[in-house]
């Protein structure tokens, strides 16, 4: 089946063709690391981590790079505040970055390059730009873009150029020929990290990076540029000018931007102060529970953040936890003789459709509930086989290696079971007994535990919450 992408350079959806069969080249842009990351990285994280997974799911090879921004205002301004070495700090939480990433599922890209371990590629494209025609030196050593030499400045944005702003991420500067134009290389303040270069010591500005490790790592045309869609305008607009002066090809042939992260109607960002670091979100909730929050929705729509929807987030989860467990449960001793492989056949083409069309993962797992409420009734009822128990529990593995929001298969599961076994008729000769008092303090005490026990028609049931 075909993959739709909603591809933001030309406001519709296209269908995915690959430059090169089977293959697919896809860049990130990646963090400034001068703190621990926050919920509003982790929604793109995660975002892209399951387009990464789907696409290798329906067969592609897929090459993901996610950069690190280590030389930046921020981070030199948060280095001087603690006396140490800007690439000190950036290179403590990239290492940070990494543990949180694996605190919330989100897999290893294929290669993570640094500002600070690119600077003979910024360089070089640094000076390609120049000699094309596009940038020129001001009398401090800085390099601008001249965004006048530019015919369709703003494809991203729709936007004419007279009609935009300058962005305020760098400050206007008199050496500009235009407030619009952009520092590619910016000259070293005294006692700043600096590396020599052509037009004497300096850093690079916040766009070149971004073209530069693209162009080294995939080539001149990618095939999927990704980001939030806070980034489509100043960073991806003047991206696409650098590599385009370059190289006179379009830099990729997919944009997609997954939507702001917001809390009470404002994006979520440190600037604002109104962030959620992740590693504090994640003591207080599994990553399951955190992937499940953000894949619910669609990638591209504003989605609000609260510990309310966190909540609903893990009930949601829980009824999807308690299934899958009681099909493993109920494979070992299943009776019934309906197979269900109309239903499994239904929501696996239900889930692909829907992971086809944009990646809406919403609709992908809204088929996937429907499937739980239908092995939850035939499991009642007795009916299901031990074949369609079976399938049914394939099929969401197969779904969570794209997910990755069922609980963690391992070996202290079996004794969970035999533990539990025994409990269940203890509490049965207890209630036998009409030793009430006995057999509900093990129920409230087990429920304290995280793990209900139900008087059912059929006898006791467990399971986990």
């Amino acid at each position: 089946m075909t993959v739709l992408i909603h591809n933001t350079l030309t406001d519709r959806k296209e269908e995915f063709r690959p430059i090169e069969k089977g293959k697919v080249t896809m860049y990130v842009c990646g963090v400034t690391v001068y703190d621990d990351i926050h919920m509003g990285h982790a929604r793109s994280m995660i975002v892209f981590d399951m387009v990464a997974r789907y696409l290798r799911h329906v067969g592609y090879d897929v090459t993901h790079i996610t950069n690190f921004t280590d030389v930046d205002d921020k981070i030199i301004n948060r280095a001087n505040e603690e006396g140490i070495d800007p690439l000190k700090l950036s290179a403590r939480y990239i290492e940070r970055y990494f543990d949180e990433a694996d605190s919330i599922g989100v897999g290893r890209a294929s290669a993570y390059p640094k500002a600070s371990e690119s600077m003979d590629d910024i360089i070089r494209m640094t000076d390609d730009i120049i000699k094309a025609g596009f940038g020129y030196r001001t009398k401090d050593g800085s390099v601008y873009f001249s965004v006048d030499k530019v015919k369709d400045y703003g494809r991203l944005t729709n936007q004419r150029l007279e009609n935009m702003e300058s962005s305020g991420r760098i400050a206007l500067d008199d050496q500009k020929r235009n407030p619009m134009d952009f520092a590619i290389w910016k000259t070293a303040k005294p006692g700043e990290v600096s590396w020599d270069s052509p037009w004497g010591k300096g850093r690079p500005g916040w766009h070149i990076e971004c073209s530069a490790m693209i162009r080294r790592h995939l080539g001149d045309v990618i095939d999927i540029h990704g980001g939030g869609n806070d980034l489509i305008f100043p960073h991806h607009e003047n991206e696409i000018l650098q590599t385009e002066a370059v190289t006179g090809k379009q830099l990729a042939n997919y944009w997609m931007h997954n939507g702001m992260l917001q809390v009470k109607g404002e994006k979520m960002s440190k600037s604002l102060g109104n962030f959620f670091r992740v590693k504090d979100v994640a003591a207080k909730y599994d990553r399951q529970t955190i992937r499940y929050y953000f894949l619910g929705t669609h990638y591209r729509g504003p989605l609000v953040y609260g510990e309310e929807a966190m909540d609903e987030a893990a009930a949601s989860l829980r009824r999807l936890w308690n299934n899958y467990r009681e099909l493993q449960s109920y494979v070992k001793n299943a009776d019934g003789s309906d197979d269900i492989s109309e239903l499994i056949s239904r929501t696996k083409n239900e889930f692909t459709e829907n992971m086809n069309d944009d990646f809406n993962t919403r609709g992908a797992m809204s088929s996937v509930f429907q499937m739980v409420r239908d092995t939850n009734k035939a499991m009642g009822d007795r009916t299901l086989s031990r074949k369609g128990a079976g399938s049914a529990i394939s099929l969401l593995k197969e779904i969570d290696s794209i997910f990755g929001i069922l609980p963690d298969d391992t070996g202290s599961d079996d004794s969970l079971d035999a533990v539990m076994d025994i409990m269940v008729k203890i509490r049965a000769e207890l209630r036998k007994r009409k030793a009430f008092d006995l057999a509900d303090m093990i129920r409230d005490q087990l429920k304290d535990c995280g793990i209900v026990i139900e008087d059912t028609a059929e006898g006791a049931k467990w399971k986990k919450i």
